[in-house]
C-alpha cells in the first residue's frame, strides 16, 4: 500500500489537513510531530533549529511508521528538504505521495502567532523557508495552495490523491 506525507513549514495545517483527509479516504492519519525525541523537542522550544543529524533519526521514524501500516496512510511531516524525503522513502520502502502545503511566510507567520501549546515557535519560522526544498520533478506530489479556506485546500489534497491512487 501506499503512503501519503503531508508536508511544509511549521504552521502550514499539516496535521488539520491530514486528519480530514485521511478521515475522508478511511485511511490511518499518523501525527508525525509524535515521533520527535525530547531532546529535539527541548531544541526546538528553546529556539533553536534542528540539523539535519537531529533530524534524521525522526525522518526513519516517519518511514517507519509508513511502513509498518498495511493500509493507506496519510503522515504529517515537514520533509523540508529533498534529502529528507528520501529518508522517508527508503524507510518507508514503498511509494510516498508528498502533498506539499505552500503560503506565503508572511500568511504562515500569521496563523503560527495565533497556534497554542505547540513545542515548535514562530521564531523558527524564517529558518524553516530557509531550509525548504521544493518537490523535485521526479519526485511524486503535489504543490497545494493553503492561502485558499481549509475546506478547498483538503478539496484539492483529495483529488491530487484520487489521481494518483485510483
Amino acid at each position: 500500500m501506499t503512503g501519503i506525507v503531508i508536508m511544509g513549514v511549521a504552521g502550514c495545517g499539516k496535521s488539520s489537513v491530514g486528519a480530514q483527509l485521511a478521515e475522508r479516504f478511511g485511511y490511518l492519519f499518523i501525527e508525525g510531530d509524535d515521533h520527535h525525541d525530547q531532546s529535539s523537542i527541548d531544541k526546538m522550544s528553546s529556539g533553536h533549529s534542528l540539523t539535519d543529524a537531529d533530524r534524521e533519526p525522526w525522518l526513519q521514524r516517519v518511514g517507519e511508521q509508513i511502513s509498518g501500516c498495511a493500509d493507506p496512510v496519510i503522515v504529517s511531516c515537514s520533509a523540508l528538504k529533498r534529502a529528507y524525503r528520501d529518508v522517508i522513502r527508503l524507510s518507508a520502502g514503498r511509494q510516498v505521495l508528498f502533498l506539499h502545503l505552500s503560503a506565503p511566510q508572511s500568511v504562515i507567520a500569521d496563523r503560527l502567532q495565533q497556534r497554542t501549546n505547540h513545542f515548535m515557535p514562530p521564531a523558527l519560522l524564517t529558518s524553516q523557508f530557509q531550509t525548504l526544498e521544493p518537490l523535485d520533478g521526479d519526485e511524486p506530489g503535489a504543490v497545494i495552495d493553503i492561502t485558499q479556506p481549509l475546506e478547498q485546500s483538503i478539496n484539492d489534497a483529495g483529488k491530487i490523491v484520487e489521481q494518483y491512487f485510483r
